[in-house]
């Protein structure tokens, strides 16, 4: 009686969180900054993960749970890696632009 219930629900959340990771992908790709893609690659793994957790209760299939536990760990490094890059770039960026006017205020005095 309780499949019959939850089954629609089902369907309808996965549908639901389609939509919003579509939403979410759009963001990613359009940006305008790094921290609106970075935040938006986040949300599409936090909703990822919980497809596949519905997915598990639909299906009935204990296995998914642990595929979305190791998706968790690779989708929290992927953002730590990309925050780091960005980083990087950032720090590049600035001491370049500090050099750059260092130098020119060599130059005009």
């Amino acid at each position: 009686m309780k499949e019959l219930i939850y089954h629609p629900l089902f369907i309808l959340l996965l549908i639901l969180l389609s939509f919003m990771l579509l939403i979410c992908l759009i963001r990613a790709v359009k940006g305008p900054r790094v921290a609106d893609r970075l935040m938006a690659v986040n949300m599409m793994g936090t909703m990822v993960m919980v497809m596949i957790s519905v997915l598990a209760l639909l299906l009935q299939e204990g296995y998914l749970v642990d595929i979305c536990l190791i998706y968790a760990m690779i989708s929290f490094l992927s953002v730590v890696v990309i925050s780091k890059v960005y980083i990087g770039i950032y720090e590049e960026q600035h001491h370049n632009q500090e050099a750059a006017e260092g130098g020119n205020a060599d130059e005009h005095v």
